[in-house]
């Protein structure tokens, strides 16, 4: 069996709510992450799909050591890469890169294009070393021009801007991508361009991407193993063909409910899931099952007692009592 190129077990992550102005105190925490584990193969794309504030761009970040986690270990090809400082985690970054949703955020408006790519090497004493070239072969990768090299962030387009991004975080020859919703903040015919930019250089380089999104129609598009996340915690994982078929847990087949179909006629029969309420705070969040109380099946243990991710229904992991497939949204036809 290959050996996951990274393995996730129990995060946790917290961020503490501070009150006062002279003296800050810790009031309550935010239950960003709590408990996530999951594993992703050399060449897969796993993807981490949820509403927003359920903790996907958190996971992101704990994966690239961006932000430190409060439990739980993080292993990257068979080393453990949890606690790495310093030069450590200088060599990490050799391996694992970011893509960020905020294709203009993420750019310093003061840099040209070119010194943007180029800065990966010069950080990691590597421009000496062909460095020009280097930058003019990752525009050309990206479907940039050479001399666009020359020019600033705000002279180019949204979708030219994430191209941008993406020939950042190719320049050292990463093997983990992370894409945090990378398209987005993007039209929609300029999703679908990087999304088949994204796929034809992982063909190309043998990448390995985690993608994080809120859009299950893009994650159907790209992914080939899907995370559900809810309220910090993962409550359902499937290969993507069996989470968009046989969706067990009522979250997951509540979200795939809502994806729109562009035939009018099947949009009209399908049997659509409205969730009741709002979703709970992450300060306080519900015990036990932290779906219960928006949930259409939930009874009196889901009150009580945790369910844990496991496999259900002879299926695949879902973290429910009652998890079972669901009718297909559509009704067949009279």
């Amino acid at each position: 069996m290959t050996e996951p190129l990274l393995r996730a077990d129990g995060l946790v992550k917290h961020f503490p709510v501070l009150r006062g102005v002279v003296f800050r105190r810790a009031v309550a925490e935010v239950h960003a992450v709590d408990g996530v584990s999951f594993e992703i193969a050399p060449g897969e794309t796993f993807g981490v799909v949820g509403e927003s504030g359920c903790g996907k761009t958190t996971v992101a970040r704990l994966v690239m050591r961006l932000v430190d986690l409060d439990d739980g270990t993080l292993t990257s090809d068979g080393e453990d890469i949890t606690r790495v400082r310093g030069e450590a985690l200088r060599k990490l970054r050799l391996k694992m890169q970011i893509i960020f949703q905020d294709p203009f955020a993420s750019l310093n408006p003061r840099m040209t294009v070119g010194d943007i790519v180029g800065e990966p090497l010069h950080i990691h004493n590597m421009w000496k070393d062909g460095g020009p070239r280097r930058v003019r072969e990752l525009l050309d990768l990206v479907g940039l021009a050479a001399e666009h090299a020359e020019r600033y962030p705000h002279e180019f387009s949204g979708g030219q801007r994430q191209r941008i991004g993406i020939a950042r975080a190719l320049a050292l020859h990463p093997k983990l991508v992370v894409c945090d919703e990378p398209v987005s903040a993007l039209d929609v015919s300029m999703r679908a361009q990087i999304l088949n930019l994204l796929k034809h250089l992982q063909e190309e380089f043998g990448l390995t991407y985690l993608f994080i999104s809120h859009d299950l129609s893009v994650v159907r598009q790209v992914c080939d193993r899907v995370a559900v996340m809810y309220l910090g915690q993962v409550v359902e994982v499937a290969e993507r063909d069996a989470l968009f078929d046989r969706a067990l847990h009522p979250y997951t087949q509540a979200l795939i409910s809502a994806i729109p179909i562009p035939d009018p006629e099947l949009e009209r029969k399908r049997r659509r899931i409205v969730l009741q309420g709002d979703v709970p705070s992450p300060q306080d969040p519900p015990r036990a099952c932290r779906f219960h109380t928006r949930c259409f099946k939930a009874q009196e243990i889901c009150e009580q007692i945790e369910p844990e991710l496991e496999q259900r229904c002879d299926d695949h992991p879902a973290a429910c009592h009652f998890a079972e497939p669901r009718a297909p949204v559509v009704e067949s036809p009279a």
